[in-house]
């Protein structure tokens, strides 16, 4: 059997947009097949195409040298083909062992036990290392996409499709999922492996099929083709994977952050005695491991919580006790972590989360009235702007755009908000080479235009790149500052674990 699963010359329309055209995938057994593209460019939709989530309008699908048709997603399971989507489907307060055979109960009696035995075993298998009896929000995002492929594992999958698997997983995380995957792989499994990293494909993929604005451009094997290459067969230019940016002097403080104490949730002291400031025409990136304090800051900062003790000034105005609506009228634009929570109104138009932060000022309303033709105006400015792909321009729910594009709707709205001080948490976050490249020279351009910048990122690689100084958060605590130019991923990275410079 030369190909475990083929899809022949698929077509798929929605309205506005072609987003597969006369596309063909062919996997071969025990391979990690990697299906790499920009974002919109119809990488998930293929896939949905092949678990029955979509109908393709033409085109065939064969499993294991037989042509099948798949009207839903059990029906893909039967062929043994299992997906982990891009956000979890998991009930919170349900276990591991109740998620994992929610829709297989069988009978009357419900044999918990049995089951959990069963979602051990396979555990241990795959070293997994996950407690079938723990409940899904007592335990990590990387733990719970190991609840999502135990799912697959305890339905028999042989072909299992990952939706851009690490987009909320720690680098720690990212490097062990593909070992998972390679693990996979030996036990006669095949991998579709849905991401525009190009790092992990390097990593992890054997072979990798690139599509661009829904055509298959070609397909590659991994070891012979450079990320470079890649990049370009993905946007059809050559891509800069360095910002060019001047040396420049900071101003005046922009963001003063002082002896800052905040509380988590659980009455928690995460943030304690934190002091940072950023100043105009600088970029600070402050780096850390997940869970270390970046999360409560950037709500006190933001006015999503309330701090303990401490001030937060910007431009010499304290706004420790201001409402959220009056931090960003005083220059704060914020670009959120969790862009589903914080950053849009899935229901609401483009158009309409365009204006979220200044609906109420004219053009965009006049007397209490919302002025509809200014507002879907403005949003066609920053589509173009950021280049914000959807079906039917301002008139696309946010909810129908994919990840990456609703980050860019993010980006362009906070951007042209023209802040002083730019809160910027996970900026490229989902997003393709081509979406990082020019996301990271419109943030350098913020920095150029006199703005004070404090991107708070996971990736080390990306502060690197675009920090003038780097601050360092663990345990809720600034560990150091350091010029960026005078420092090296190996300090910093020891600093993240507490280490402090001139410590023995």
């Amino acid at each position: 059997m030369e190909y475990v699963v083929e899809m022949l010359n698929i077509r798929k329309e929605f309205p506005g947009v072609v987003a597969n055209d006369d596309i063909t995938l062919q996997i071969r057994p025990m391979e990690i097949h990697a299906l790499l593209g920009e974002n919109g460019a119809g990488k998930s939709t293929i896939m949905s195409i092949l678990f029955g989530m979509y109908h393709a309008d033409r085109g065939e699908i064969r499993v294991r040298n037989k042509k099948v048709t798949i009207s839903n997603p059990n029906d893909a399971t039967d062929l043994g083909i299992g997906m982990v989507h891009q956000h979890f489907k998991l009930v919170e307060n349900f276990t591991v062992t109740e998620n994992i055979i929610l829709g297989l109960e069988g009978s009357q009696v419900l044999n918990r036990k049995r089951a959990a035995e069963r979602i051990q075993a396979l555990s241990d298998q795959y070293s997994l290392k996950i407690d079938p009896y723990a409940r899904i929000d007592e335990i990590s995002v990387g733990m719970q996409q190991r609840v999502e492929i135990l799912k697959m594992l305890y339905r028999n999958a042989d072909v299992l499709i990952f939706d851009e698997p690490t987009g909320v997983l720690t680098p720690q995380e990212v490097h062990e999922l593909m070992q998972i995957m390679k693990d996979l792989i030996k036990e006669g499994k095949s991998i579709i492996l849905i991401t525009h990293k190009l790092k992990e494909i390097k990593e992890a993929a054997d072979r990798c099929s690139v599509i661009r604005r829904g055509k298959l451009v070609g397909v590659v094997d991994v070891k012979d083709t450079t990320e470079k290459q890649m990049a370009a067969m993905m946007v059809g230019r050559e891509v800069s994977f360095k910002v060019e940016k001047e040396p420049r002097t900071a101003g005046e403080i922009v963001l003063d952050i002082q002896q800052l104490n905040v509380q988590n949730a659980r009455k928690y002291r995460s943030v304690k005695e934190f002091s940072l400031q950023v100043r105009a025409g600088e970029i600070v990136g402050l780096a850390g491991v997940d869970g270390n304090g970046q999360k409560e800051l950037v709500e006190a900062i933001t006015g999503l919580c309330t701090i303990e003790s401490g001030h937060i000034l910007i431009n010499g105005k304290d706004i420790s006790s201001l409402s959220v609506r009056r931090r960003n009228e005083t220059g704060l634009a914020h670009i959120p972590e969790d862009r589903h929570k914080h950053g849009l109104i899935m229901d609401y138009t483009v158009a309409e989360n365009m204006v979220l932060k200044t609906y109420y000022h004219p053009p965009y309303s006049n007397y209490g009235v919302l002025n509809e033709k200014a507002i879907a105006q403005h949003a066609a400015k920053l589509i173009e702007l950021f280049d914000v792909r959807s079906g039917r321009g301002a008139f696309t729910p946010a909810g129908k755009l994919s990840g990456g594009n609703q980050q860019k709707a993010i980006v362009g709205r906070e951007i042209d908000m023209d802040p002083d001080i730019l809160l910027a948490v996970q900026p490229t976050r989902g997003l393709d080479v081509g979406a990082i490249e020019y996301i990271h020279k419109r943030l350098v351009e913020q920095r150029d235009k006199g703005k004070a910048v404090l991107m708070i990122s996971l990736e080390l690689d990306e502060i690197f790149n675009l920090a003038d100084r780097i601050a360092v958060i663990s345990n809720g605590e600034l560990i150091d500052v350091v010029d960026t130019s005078e420092t090296n991923e190996e300090e910093v990275g020891l600093m993240m674990t507490g280490y402090k410079r001139g410590t023995a």
